[in-house]
C-alpha cells in the first residue's frame, strides 16, 4: 500500500499522553507540513505558533476548559502543541485552517508523533489575555484562531479504530 495513504487511513486522534516531549526538530517538521497545506487561491493566511512551554500549555488549556464550563485539561496531558491562525479577512479562512490542521495532524503521524484537535482556539483568542498574547506573538488582529493541534506520544495502546459509517453516495 502507498506510505501516503496507508498515514492517511492510521491516524488517530489521541487523548491519553505520557510525558516524552516531542523534539523541537520534529516539530518543525511538522510546522512545515501545515504551511504547505492548500490554501484558497494559494493565499497562505495561516500562523502556526508553536507552544512548548509547559506552563503555558496548561494556563491554555484551563482557558480552553473556562470555554466549556469544565475543570478537565482538554488537552489531555500534551506537552506541546501548535495553535493555527487564518485570516478572517480571506473568504476560504476556515476552510484554509482546517486543511493546515489536517496537515499537521496528517504529518506528526507520519513522523510517529501522536495528535488531536482540539477546538475552541477561537474563543480562548478573543479573551483578554487571549488577545493580548496575540499581540505579543505579533499575529495581526484579523487572524482568528483555528486550532489547537496538541502533539505527543500516547500513554496506552488505542482501542480498536470505531467502524466507518459516512454515507457514500457515487452518482
Amino acid at each position: 500500500m502507498n506510505e501516503a495513504y496507508k498515514n492517511i487511513i492510521d491516524r488517530r486522534s489521541v487523548r491519553n499522553f505520557n510525558d516524552i516531549k516531542v523534539s523541537h526538530d520534529v516539530i518543525e517538521k511538522i510546522v512545515y507540513a501545515g504551511q504547505c497545506a492548500p490554501s484558497g487561491m494559494n493565499r497562505q493566511i495561516f500562523a502556526f505558533v508553536v507552544v512548548e512551554n509547559e506552563e503555558l500549555i496548561e494556563k491554555l488549556s484551563k482557558m480552553n476548559a473556562e470555554v466549556m464550563n469544565s475543570t478537565s485539561d482538554p488537552f489531555y496531558g500534551a506537552k506541546s502543541m501548535i495553535i493555527v491562525f487564518a485570516d478572517s479577512n480571506a473568504p476560504t479562512y476556515l476552510y484554509d485552517g482546517a486543511l493546515a490542521m489536517g496537515n499537521l495532524m496528517n504529518a506528526a503521524n507520519a513522523l510517529g508523533v501522536d495528535s488531536c484537535w482540539i477546538h475552541r482556539a477561537k474563543e480562548v483568542f478573543e479573551t483578554e489575555f487571549g488577545k493580548k498574547l496575540k499581540r505579543k506573538w505579533q499575529i495581526p488582529e484579523s487572524y482568528e484562531g483555528i486550532g489547537h493541534c496538541i502533539l505527543g506520544y500516547r500513554a496506552q495502546e488505542l482501542p480498536e479504530r470505531a467502524q466507518r459509517t459516512s454515507k457514500v453516495i457515487y452518482a
